[in-house]
């Protein structure tokens, strides 16, 4: 019994970072998974490297945005950080 009372403080341990490192990370990981997966063409996007744009085309994980007048790039779906919201 006193062999199983010295793992208690380990066990508590673990628990407490499953609560504060592992389960946020798998809830950050399912939001990102599902923003990327529910881009559509016309959405206002930022990239990983600050650009802003307007989605063109959808191509699998390759998209055409457009961030000026006559102005496209390609990008990996992956590069997307956000959804620009416009507010009404």
């Amino acid at each position: 019994m006193e062999n199983l009372a010295g793992f208690a403080p380990l066990i508590l341990l673990l628990v407490v970072s499953y609560f504060m490192i592992f389960r946020p990370q798998a809830q950050q990981h399912k939001q990102r998974k599902e923003l990327l997966s529910s881009l559509r063409v016309g959405d206002k996007i930022r990239t990983t490297g600050g650009v802003y744009g307007s989605i063109e085309k959808i191509k699998e994980d390759e998209l055409t945005v457009q961030v000026a007048d006559n102005v496209r790039i390609r990008l990996a779906r992956f590069g997307v950080e956000s959804v620009i919201k416009e507010k009404k």
